[in-house]
């Protein structure tokens, strides 16, 4: 199975000793020098935050993609677009996943139906609200996908839909902990999804941002020229990153970020 990390420590694979980092390179050209040249600890759960079309999915899905390549099988867990619609779109950025997925290098988790459940669900003797039974569902939906084909990578997307379930930020905090407890004991390297509710060097920091081990942020500066879209490694515990906001943009490969170029 793969690695877990406990605050900055590495319990790896066969083979690599205690407190010892590897890293699972992100596949994305140019975001890997923002990150020491080597990307994201393997182990850590990063939350990616932006914008509807920054293109959070695609820059998780060519992370997955490249995982592949590399013998690091993935998980893709939807928890509100059906896999063909997601397959179908990543071929319009040049991401072709299907025989990844054919061979079970990769596994796209359509979890969505869970939150069609019922109010209430009895299990056994015990009647469960349903709020709980789709925290504790999702995280075993993931446990059984990442297990049957030993994943390394996983990819949730959108927390937005997960915290959908939660009305106050209370309970969001907790759920958020909660998913987290449930998932790191697989030591995957994650990406968290999630949208990006204010922008700007004086906006308010989201909950999420102070759980996680790591955050990315994806956003659009308005400059002389127009709009820019622009990347951020806003935190990377333990790496020595690059905290400035650089352009990146769509090609038919997927999303290249200019790690020498700044936004003015």
């Amino acid at each position: 199975m793969c690695s877990t990390v406990y605050y900055g420590m590495t319990f790896g694979r066969v083979g690599s000793s205690v407190g010892e980092i590897r890293f699972a390179s992100t596949g994305v050209p140019g975001l890997e020098e923002m990150l020491e040249g080597r990307g994201i600890p393997k182990g850590y759960n990063v939350v990616v935050m932006g914008s509807p079309g920054a293109g959070k999915t695609t820059l998780a899905l060519q992370f997955l993609n490249h995982g592949c390549g590399k013998g690091e099988n993935g998980v893709y867990v939807s928890l509100d677009e059906k896999p063909m619609n997601i397959v179908r779109n990543m071929k319009r950025v040049g991401l072709d996943l299907d025989a990844h997925i054919a061979e079970k290098r990769l596994s796209i988790v359509d979890s969505s139906p869970i939150r069609s459940l019922p109010g209430e669900v009895r299990v056994g003797a015990l009647s469960i609200g349903k709020r709980d039974f789709s925290l504790a569902a999702l995280i075993t939906a993931i446990k059984t996908h990442v297990q049957d084909i030993d994943a390394e990578r996983l990819v949730i997307d959108p927390l937005t839909s997960f915290f959908l379930q939660f009305p106050r930020e209370h309970e969001r905090r907790t759920a958020f902990m909660d998913l987290l407890e449930g998932i790191t004991p697989l030591g995957c390297t994650t990406l968290l999804l999630t949208e990006l509710r204010m922008s700007g060097l004086h906006r308010q920091y989201q909950f999420e941002e102070y759980i996680s081990e790591g955050v990315i942020l994806m956003m659009r500066y308005q400059t002389s020229a127009g709009v820019v879209q622009a990347i951020r490694i806003e935190k990377m515990r333990g790496v020595s990153h690059d905290v400035e906001a650089h352009p990146y943009k769509f090609t038919p490969n997927g999303i290249v970020v200019f790690p020498t170029e700044k936004v003015l």
